[in-house]
């Protein structure tokens, strides 16, 4: 079992850039896929990237570029700097860890891109 805390949203400009943060209540090492997700407003929730503990990463088509997913296991955290923001990108942030048949939810962090 693990808890996670996302933090690091906010209203951003067009253009701008984030980093999002997710703090696990326990050692990552063993937590084989952590991933981020996002949901907007009347979609469903959907991947925008995750990374194995060997360090291999997977990005939606849409951020491909632009976002880049990190995990430091010394400080059970893990990142995701997002650039070249743009106004689609705007949406509830969701951090997750998969562990054996269990998948696991931080409460969210919302991302605005506004000018």
């Amino acid at each position: 079992q693990v808890q996670l805390v996302e933090s690091g949203g906010g209203l951003v400009q067009p253009g701008g850039s984030l980093r999002l943060s997710c703090v696990a209540s326990r050692s990552i090492i063993s937590i084989y896929a952590m991933g981020w997700y996002r949901q907007a407003p009347g979609k469903q929730r959907e991947l925008v990237a995750d990374i194995t503990s060997g360090g291999g990463t997977n990005y939606a088509d849409s951020v491909k570029g632009r976002f880049t997913i990190s995990r430091d296991n010394a400080k059970n955290t893990m990142y995701l700097q997002m650039n070249s923001l743009k106004p689609e990108d705007t949406a509830v942030y969701y951090c997750n860890a998969a562990i054996g048949a269990f998948r696991y939810w931080g409460q969210g962090t919302q991302v605005t891109v506004s000018s």
